[in-house]
């Protein structure tokens, strides 16, 4: 058996589809890759986010359930995420995140 080489994505759940969208696309800056209807979960939507590619292992995806409370951590669940920033970066974004109504 080989080891874990990596991560494809990361799923959560997103209880307001509009501020998730508006976080991950206008204030990180990344892509929406894909927006679908999962027909195996009873027709819930399944949003993907990216790098302007959309490459392999770099997705972090979520399903927008309005009104899901929120969820308690489990045995193996991953509790917290994070992005690298270009420290050239920061500068830009401490401003975007200080300008924005987002929560970070």
């Amino acid at each position: 058996m080989t080891g874990v080489l990596g991560i494809h994505h990361v799923t959560a759940i997103a209880s307001d589809p509009q501020k998730n969208l508006d976080f991950y696309v206008g204030l990180l800056g990344l892509r929406l890759v894909e927006a679908h209807r999962e027909f195996r979960r009873s027709g819930d939507y399944h949003l993907y986010f990216g790098d302007e590619v959309g490459t392999s292992g770099k997705h972090h995806d979520f399903f927008p359930w309005p009104g899901a409370r929120p969820g308690r951590q489990g045995t193996g669940q991953v509790a917290v995420t994070a992005f690298a920033v270009l420290p050239r970066a920061l500068g830009f974004l401490g401003r975007a995140v200080g300008a924005s109504r987002n929560t970070v």
